[in-house]
């Protein structure tokens, strides 16, 4: 039985948003540390990774993403974090100032529905934020470097649409494909 690795995601789509986040990115090569970068292609919040699933129920999520209502909504990328913390930093991303109540009722309804189908509950509590980085090796350039970011305030992007991904893991790094979209009302 063919599984897909998938997520449902809100696309980071606008230039000069994403010129900014490469910047950072940049920045961070000089500071020592060892790290991936998100590729400019890939920069996205993730609403909810759904992981290795058969294509059957891939359709049963298109089904509940298809029900999801939402209104088209400003989503302000502001302040660097990281998990599992600045002094530790795994994972290093991007938060949501403006919009993150917006994001938080688009989970919730999936949510809800996922755990009807039978969707284990998430371990951890939704956070929105955009992962711009993981991170293998941390230096204190970086957590400084961190910390001095903490209320960068990035840009603002206008949120119309939610999309179903397929991801592909490749030795360069993952491949995201959209399988499908839901538009606000």
């Amino acid at each position: 039985m063919e599984r897909i690795r998938s997520f449902i995601a809100i696309d980071i789509e606008k230039g000069d948003v994403l010129d900014k986040i490469i910047r950072i990115q940049e920045d961070m090569k000089g500071t020592g540390a060892i790290f991936k970068p998100v590729e400019r292609e890939n920069i996205h919040l993730t609403i909810r990774f759904l992981g290795e699933i058969p294509v059957r129920t891939l359709e049963m999520v298109k089904e509940i993403m298809s029900k999801v209502k939402f209104s088209k909504f400003k989503m302000e990328l502001k302040g660097i974090g990281a998990f599992p913390t600045l002094g530790r930093p795994r994972v290093i991303w991007i938060g949501i100032s403006e919009g993150s109540e917006q994001v938080i009722q688009i989970y919730n309804q999936i949510e809800g529905e996922l755990r009807r189908i039978g969707f284990p509950k998430e371990r951890e509590s939704f956070i929105p934020h955009v992962t711009i980085a993981r991170v293998k090796r941390y230096t204190p350039a970086l957590i400084k470097y961190l910390r001095d970011l903490h209320e960068i305030e990035i840009g603002e992007v206008e949120v119309d649409k939610i999309r179903l991904k397929k991801s592909t893991l490749t030795s360069r790094g993952p491949i995201y494909e959209t399988l499908y979209e839901v538009y606000a009302q």
